[in-house]
């Protein structure tokens, strides 16, 4: 009997804003540790989530979306994603089925393709669930040639459904075949190597962004402040306090983030709240404050401060 041989190593999800890298990220690793929603660029940071299995360990990093910058928090998220490439085995390019192939896409893959050390690149044609399927076959035909323009061979082409759970375990399977032989490199069980804070804190970003106008989502960055357990609680029942703060970049943006009498933030803390007990499984005492920090995407210390 042959010992089947262990895999381990990186894959990342790229693509334009919005083409479903969180929420594929999320399905795969079978828990919540990178938020989504329908705003763009929505994600700010390079997301670890753990896939361990008998056969290897894949870990994958969800990546912001890649856009024409008009900030220095713009920039450096660019940079963050054209880091993480560098440093994959696999690369899976998602390109929904519900948009046609553009440039930005044409772009994006053009990049990968010139990179020193090439990783292989999957395409994941999400979204399957919101068309037809004369609609994936044609969305297969136009992938197919965006490879033979750019003088790719793709290493393999998905159609998936992160929503619906169509084809995930074929995405898993691929993606764990592609990678090299290697160690397990994060212990069983580990989903992620995120902090707890920067997970809370995205998670009350997320319940922001929801029902903001178009103009807001990118203005809101969260900070917490304090984390603390409840001292005059009984063990067997205890309770968090956290304490953070959103922060905006104008004073008409604070007032909208507030909403009449605070309904807003009172809506957001409680959606926030909900999350956060579920992730901790604990329960949490949320108090959220609005801050204004001028202009804070164009301001390298206020980034830097904010953790970009």
């Amino acid at each position: 009997m042959t010992e089947t041989t262990y895999r381990s190593g990186f894959a990342c999800f790229v693509g334009r804003p919005n083409a479903g890298k969180s929420t594929l990220t999320n399905a795969l690793v079978g828990q919540k540790i990178a938020i989504a929603s329908s705003k763009p660029q929505t994600t700010r940071h390079a997301v670890r989530g753990i896939v361990t299995r008998e056969d290897g360990q894949l870990v994958l990093i969800d990546t912001p979306g890649l856009h024409r910058p008009r900030t220095l928090l713009g920039e450096r998220l660019n940079d963050l994603v054209r880091e993480t490439w560098a440093e994959v085995d696999v690369v899976g390019v998602c390109l929904p089925c519900d948009q046609r192939i553009g440039p930005g896409d044409r772009y994006i893959v053009s990049q990968i393709a010139e990179l020193r050390n090439k990783p292989k690149i999957v395409v994941l044609a999400t979204k399957t669930d919101l068309v037809s399927k004369a609609r994936v076959l044609s969305h297969l035909v136009d992938v197919g040639k965006l490879g033979e323009e750019l003088g790719i061979e793709w290493a393999d082409v998905i159609p998936c459904s992160a929503t619906e759970d169509d084809q995930l375990d074929v995405v898993a399977d691929v993606l764990m075949g592609l990678l090299p032989e290697g160690p397990m490199y994060y212990p069983d069980g580990e989903i992620t190597d995120e902090p707890e804070e920067t997970l809370i804190a995205e998670l009350i970003r997320e319940a922001a962004l929801e029902g903001v106008r178009d103009e807001l989502p990118h203005s809101i960055a969260v900070m917490i402040d304090e984390i603390i357990p409840r001292a005059d609680r009984p063990e067997d029942k205890p309770l968090l306090d956290v304490f953070a703060t959103l922060v905006v970049e104008r004073d008409s943006q604070k007032g909208i983030v507030i909403g009449h009498r605070g309904s807003r933030l009172k809506e957001i803390g409680t959606e926030a709240r909900q999350q956060i007990n579920r992730l901790l499984g604990t329960p949490v005492h949320l108090s959220l404050h609005v801050k204004v920090l001028k202009e804070w995407q164009r301001d390298s210390k206020h980034l830097n401060r904010l953790g970009f």
